[in-house]
C-alpha cells in the first residue's frame, strides 16, 4: 500500500514550533532541519529565561511565544519537547534524584500546559534508557513494560516514560495530539565533551586525544567491553523528530535508531585508530558495564513516518572527532 506524505515546506510554511532543548546537541540539529523546511518561526526558550521546572516559567513561555511581532495571540502550532538533565553512568550514579525529579516535573508540566493552551500537537523525545535491562534484542516499543531498566540510569530512563503514560492518557481523555519517540544512543558534532556527564562516545574520543596530548601509552576503560549499543547521528535523529512530528499522529511510543549494533570493545579500538591513540587499552572491570545490549526494532518508523537513518557510522564518527578536534583548536573545550 502507497502511503502519501504531504510536501514538508508546505507543512511547516505557516507553523510556528517551540523546541526546548534546541540550544543543546540534538536539539541544535532539529531546528536547523526546521528552517530548512522552512517553518514560519522557531521558538528556543532558553533554561536562564525558562526554567522548565518552574510551572510559572512554563506558563510564561507559552504566553510569550503566542505573542509578539508577527504572532496574533494563538497557541504555538508544536511543541517539540528535547529538554533533558543528561549524563552517562557517572552522572546516573551520583545525581539519580536530580535526573528523576528534573525530567518529571519539565516534562509533565510542559505537556499539560501545552494542552491547556490549545497547541496543537506535542512532540516527546524519551530514551532508549527506558527498556527494560534485559529486553529481547532488537528492542520493540511492545516490550517497554516487560521489566524494570538497567539500575544505573532507571531514574533518567523512568522519569522519561512517564511522558509516554501521560501522553497516552491525555489522548485518550481529551483527544490530544501528542507522540512519544525513544531516540538511541545519540552522536556527532555539538556533542556533550564534559567528562563529567558526557556519553560514551564524546567521552572516548576525549580520553583518546586527551592521552595522545599528554603521550601517555595506555588508557583505562570502563568495563569489560561486552556490552553492545546502536548509536544514531544527532542529524537523522532530528530528521526522524521532524517527520514524525509532520507526519506521525498517534500515542503509540516509536523508535528511532540506525539498525547498527557494535560492542564497546569494538567501539573503543575504533576511536583509538580513527583518533591516532596508539598506546594499550586497559578494561577496568570494577567499573559498570551499564545494560548488556542495545539494538533497536525500527520497523515501525519506517512505516508510520518514512525514516531512515542514512549516515554511515565510521563516516558520522570521523565528521565528530573532526568537529571536537577544531573545538580543541580554538580553546573551545573542557
Amino acid at each position: 500500500m502507497n502511503t502519501f506524505w504531504p510536501d514538508s515546506q508546505a507543512y511547516w510554511r505557516d507553523k510556528r514550533v517551540i523546541v526546548t532543548g534546541g540550544a543543546g546537541f540534538l536539539g541544535s540539529f532539529v531546528v536547523q532541519t526546521l528552517n530548512s523546511r522552512g517553518a514560519a518561526e522557531v521558538i528556543v526558550p532558553r533554561s536562564r529565561e525558562y526554567d522548565l521546572r518552574d510551572l510559572q516559567a512554563v506558563r510564561r513561555l507559552l504566553q510569550d511565544a503566542s505573542h509578539g511581532p508577527s504572532r496574533d495571540g494563538t497557541p504555538v502550532d508544536v511543541v517539540i519537547h528535547l529538554a533533558a538533565v543528561v549524563g552517562g553512568i557517572g552522572a546516573n550514579r551520583e545525581h539519580p534524584a536530580e535526573f528523576f525529579y528534573d525530567n518529571l516535573i519539565m516534562g509533565s508540566q510542559l505537556l499539560h500546559e501545552s494542552y491547556r493552551a490549545g497547541v496543537e500537537k506535542f512532540v516527546a523525545a524519551g530514551t532508549v534508557c527506558a527498556y527494560p535491562k534485559y529486553t529481547p534484542v532488537p528492542f520493540h516499543e511492545d516490550d517497554l513494560w516487560n521489566g524494570y531498566p538497567e539500575e544505573t540510569n532507571a531514574p533518567y530512563g523512568l522519569a522519561k516514560k512517564m511522558l509516554l503514560v501521560q501522553s497516552q492518557a491525555y489522548r485518550q481523555q481529551y483527544g490530544y495530539n501528542s507522540i512519544f519517540l525513544l531516540p538511541v544512543n545519540l552522536y556527532g558534532p555539538r556533542d556533550n565533551f564534559d567528562p563529567q556527564s558526557s556519553h560514551v562516545i564524546p567521552a572516548l574520543i576525549k580520553k583518546c586525544l586527551d592521552a595522545i596530548d599528554a603521550r601517555e601509552t595506555q588508557m583505562v576503560v570502563w568495563g569489560d567491553g561486552s556490552p553492545t549499543r546502536e548509536f544514531l547521528y544527532a542529524q537523522d535523529a532530528a530528521e526522524g523528530i521532524v517527520l514524525a512530528a509532520e507526519r506521525y499522529d498517534s500515542s503509540e511510543p516509536v523508535n528511532l535508531g540506525s539498525a547498527f549494533e557494535i560492542s564497546i570493545k569494538e567501539l573503543v579500538q575504533i576511536i583509538a585508530e580513527e583518533t591516532g591513540f596508539a598506546g594499550q587499552l586497559v578494561w577496568d572491570t570494577s567499573k559498570p558495564n551499564g545494560q548488556p545490549r542495545r539494538k533497536l526494532d525500527i520497523s515501525r518508523a519506517e512505516q508510520r513516518f518514512g525514516f531512515r537513518a542514512r549516515v554511515n557510522f565510521r563516516a558520522g564518527l570521523r565528521e565528530t572527532i573532526r568537529w571536537y578536534r577544531e573545538q580543541r583548536l580554538r580553546g573551545d573545550t573542557v
